[in-house]
């Protein structure tokens, strides 16, 4: 039987996701779509990834007056960080987008901190938060300053990996009433072997807080991933299909980690 190179394999992944994003039916996607894991800078280490979504078919109405309607739009977001020490990382994103009509903005500018607890070389379960806080331009919320707590708790073995982030989002300030609302992001995952994972990651939004409930009036939201390493280069690439009518409906998604 012809052995398929690691190239090959990843080129025909990389078709089918294709392929499925252009077979299917036809609330804005985020600049960042990421279940939180246990990866964090080492001190003094520096990091970049690029995270990049395209909305394939989505929504052509916006959700109010001078928003973003969401078919067609390419995001690009750079996520810098810093590791401050085994337990403390700092992070800063840019958001750039590009609309169906071929417009490109700049979205705003975002600042998180990371913790992950320490934990034994031989211990597969991990936990820890982030704390982002960020200002944005009106076309992607009505209030400018917003904040998310976001909960990393998972479990990272030899071969799977099972990661869940509860999180709390909240307006910092802006014109809108916002009340906090509660979302939960999850990831379950195989290895094949030391450079292929495929997995499945889902999004899931649950609405206020005080209120919680009706899911089919959230976004919710599977993705099929690919995570795989090229020449050094991190990958986490994607193909997701919204599950209700507020969803966007075909979403693709690659987080680069840029090597330093």
């Amino acid at each position: 039987m012809k052995k398929i190179s690691r190239a090959g394999r990843l080129s025909r992944i990389a078709g089918l996701l294709l392929l499925a994003a252009t077979s299917g039916h036809a609330s804005a996607t985020p600049e960042e779509i990421q279940v939180y894991m246990d990866e964090i800078n080492t001190p003094g280490e520096f990091g970049l990834d690029v995270h990049n979504n395209y909305v394939v078919s989505g929504s052509r109405i916006p959700d109010y007056s001078g928003a973003q309607a969401p078919r067609h739009v390419f995001r690009i977001t750079p996520e810098f960080s810093y590791g401050l020490t085994r337990n403390w990382e700092l992070g800063g994103y840019l958001l750039f987008s590009r609309d169906g009509n071929g417009h490109s903005t700049i979205d705003g500018e975002k600042l998180r901190l990371k913790f992950l607890a320490s934990r034994p070389a031989d211990q597969a379960f991990f936990w820890g938060a982030n704390l982002e806080v960020g200002r944005v331009e009106r076309r992607l919320d009505e209030n400018p300053w917003n904040a998310e707590l976001k909960g990393m708790f998972g479990y990272h073995g030899e071969r799977w990996t099972f990661a869940v982030n509860p999180n709390i989002d909240w307006k910092i300030s802006g014109p809108v009433a916002s009340p906090a609302s509660f979302h939960l992001d999850s990831k379950i995952a195989y290895k094949i072997d030391q450079d292929f994972e495929l997995g499945v990651e889902s999004y899931n939004e649950f609405g206020p807080i005080r209120h919680m409930g009706h899911f089919n009036q959230q976004s919710q939201t599977v993705f099929g991933v690919l995570d795989t390493k090229v020449h050094g280069w991190d990958l986490n690439l994607g193909i997701g299909r919204g599950l209700t009518s507020v969803s966007d409906r075909w979403i693709l998604k690659a987080i680069v980690n840029v090597p330093f």
